[in-house]
């Protein structure tokens, strides 16, 4: 696979080419293939108070967007082909979507009750730049004060640790890769293939104890984390100030 760089401006270009664009292309299909909520971010999503207001950061189609409509969700994603398809099909009067960066997100600092980011971080090619997303997203939510909570994020990114799938990598692999993604046309009548076409996605597989590590590069306070689905995940939030 192509080396991930080192540099700003080469892991612009890279994740411009491995990432974004392949998102542009796959989009309508990708986006078939996203519809069930997963239980475990469904439930952090349902356990918000009513009338919390959050984001959803690389909402892609935007399927998390209406699972309470006792909150209000603004989604971004850095596709504008999934935005699209999430302002047609999935916002409703408790939520809007727009194209945001994670690295540079359009929201006032220190405003929200919570946030969501899945399946985003592990698409950004360097440890700073995965680290700086963190940060970007938690300067987002409110500060904890001695007499209230602060805001809190959920935080989804594929495992390395995933030997019972059928990918099969495990410790010892690689942790950046890139994964496939299949698209076929067929005939009208759907039996001849007409063309098949293959997009290279970039992945950086986390280790275990790493997106602990990262949260606390960020500066930010661990509240929860485990496995799911080959997956790890964390629940983090701010740290007081002072």
């Amino acid at each position: 696979m192509p080396e991930p760089p080192v540099d700003t401006n080469d892991s612009n270009a890279y994740e411009a080419k491995h990432v974004h664009s392949v998102y542009e292309s796959i989009a309508p299909h990708f986006s078939q293939t996203r519809h069930k909520p997963w239980p475990l971010i469904a439930q952090f999503l349902l356990s918000l108070s009513p009338g919390s207001v959050g984001l959803d950061i690389g909402c892609g189609n935007g399927k998390y967007l209406g699972i309470n409509p006792e909150i209000y969700i603004i989604g971004s994603d850095r596709s504008s082909a999934l935005i699209d398809i999430a302002g047609t099909e999935k916002t409703g009067r408790y939520s809007e979507v727009l194209v945001g960066d994670i690295l540079d997100l359009p929201h006032a600092l220190g405003k929200f009750d919570f946030a969501i980011s899945i399946a985003v971080l592990h698409h950004l090619s360097t440890r700073d730049r995965r680290v700086q997303a963190i940060r970007s997203i938690m300067d987002t939510l409110r500060l904890p004060t001695q007499t209230a909570e602060g805001g809190k994020a959920l935080f989804y990114v594929w495992a390395l640790e995933q030997k019972n799938s059928r990918r099969g990598w495990d410790e010892g692999h690689d942790q950046d890769v890139m994964v496939p993604w299949i698209m076929r046309q067929r005939a009208e009548n759907g039996s001849a293939l007409i063309e098949e076409k293959t997009y290279e996605r970039y992945y950086h597989l986390y280790r275990k104890g790493e997106l602990e590590e990262d949260v606390q590069r960020a500066g930010g306070r661990m509240m929860e984390s485990g496995y799911e689905r080959d997956n790890w995940w964390a629940i983090v939030s701010p740290k007081p100030q002072g």
